[in-house]
């Protein structure tokens, strides 16, 4: 091993994973989606996309489904199969705006509502338990945190995506 080597090797220098912040929120991400899963696979069949895309929905009707894969950050082909399963189960109903026929707009159907409305309670319950391990000022400084990082990754987001352009 060369010197330059041994340098560039040094402890401090080494990725962690159970320190490493991406990586931790990823896993608790997983924990918390799996552990709400099991509320709605087993009685409703659905999967965790499926699931997002009606929760978005719920919360935000009409919006088609790149929006959809913009709120969500979720990969647009996951949430184009999401919608067309949806759409097959008769979960989400597809309007075309009037102004512009090319843009379609989706919302819950009847059926899309009523699953919202059976999970829904089970997972606000799961944040509750989740939560119940913090203090209220715990939670306060959660949520601020939460949403430093939002806004910074997606600030970082958008830079990494303007260096792409310029450099194309």
């Amino acid at each position: 091993m060369t010197a330059a080597t041994n340098k560039n090797t040094k402890a401090g220098d080494r990725l962690h994973l159970e320190r490493f912040v991406p990586y931790r929120l990823s896993v608790l991400s997983n924990i918390v989606s799996m552990s709400i899963a099991q509320a709605y696979a087993r009685e409703f069949s659905l999967t965790i996309p499926e699931w997002r895309v009606i929760t978005v929905l719920a919360r935000f009707p009409d919006l088609s489904a790149i929006e959809v894969a913009e709120r969500t950050a979720m990969d647009k082909v996951a949430v184009s199969r999401a919608v067309q399963s949806l759409l097959a189960s008769r979960r989400l109903v597809r309007d075309y705006d009037k102004g512009d026929r090319r843009r379609s707009m989706l919302r819950l159907s009847a059926a899309g509502r009523n699953v919202y409305t059976r999970v829904a309670p089970f997972a606000l319950e799961y944040e509750k338990k989740l939560l119940d391990a913090l203090s209220v000022s715990d939670r306060r400084a959660l949520d601020r945190l939460l949403d430093q990082l939002l806004d910074r990754a997606k600030t970082l987001d958008r830079k990494r995506k303007e260096d792409i352009g310029a450099a194309s």
